[in-house]
């Protein structure tokens, strides 16, 4: 029913173009580049109803404005973060349903890089908008929020379908792959995952939206046992 296509913005972000399959209801996740977004909602047909945001920074924020003005999009963010958002026609806390068209996500409180991040789940239909709390082999850096409540994030995002797609803000995957290699390097599963991202960046690739069944079984913070390991492997990951 829901389709999620990443558009490539800034010099390694990605906004996420979603369309419900059924009434062609579209939104745009954290649009931070106009051009690029026109473009793309352009090519989908030049509807846009509604754009998503998961958190403050500028990377993620800078074009929902303009945007929202040339389509006539609401705007959706998180109410603990509305003093630092751009103006917001509906404001969500953890546990909301949000719907486009006849697709439904779940809002889910997600703080670690920043203390208001939010994600967006669509269980129905198999796709987790993460932003920057977790990244393909990583996760975010921790800006505002302790190791303790980016822990805990993840294991909200673990108990997901290991068919879920992983949309994150960021096309980290390549150098997320050789720090992962580093601190685990027995790890065959990651071993082969991380060869198969060199072939996709070789070509040009885009390697998001990944698995959450393959971050499962390869990334080092999903795999954390405790809180302590978390925050070791952040500092390492900090300093590598």
């Amino acid at each position: 029913m829901l389709s999620a296509h990443p558009i490539p913005i800034l010099s390694d972000n990605y906004a996420w173009l979603l369309r419900c399959g059924e009434t062609g209801a579209t939104a745009i996740v954290d649009p931070a580049e106009e051009a690029p977004i026109i473009a793309a909602i352009e090519a989908a047909g030049g509807r846009l109803d509604e754009i998503w945001i998961t958190h403050h920074h500028g990377d993620h924020i800078a074009a929902v404005e303009p945007v929202a003005a040339r389509y006539g999009a609401r705007i959706i963010g998180a109410k603990a973060d509305a003093h630092r958002l751009p103006k917001l026609d509906l404001a969500v806390v953890e546990g909301d349903n949000v719907t486009l068209g006849a697709a439904t996500a779940l809002v889910v409180d997600t703080p670690g890089h920043t203390r208001g991040h939010i994600a967006y789940h669509f269980a129905a239909d198999h796709v987790l908008l993460c932003g920057d709390t977790l990244f393909s082999l990583g996760c975010g850096r921790l800006l505002e929020g302790t190791a303790e409540e980016m822990f805990h994030s993840l294991a909200k995002f673990a108990k997901l379908s290991p068919e879920t797609l992983v949309c994150c803000g960021h096309e980290y995957t390549e150098s997320n792959a050789k720090f992962a290699l580093h601190v685990d390097p027995d790890n065959q599963a990651l071993v082969a995952f991380a060869a198969g991202v060199t072939q996709q960046r070789l070509a040009g690739l885009s390697t998001i939206p990944s698995r959450l069944g393959d971050e499962m079984a390869c990334n080092p913070f999903l795999r954390a046992p405790d809180v302590a390991s978390l925050a070791r492997l952040r500092e390492a990951k900090n300093k590598f």
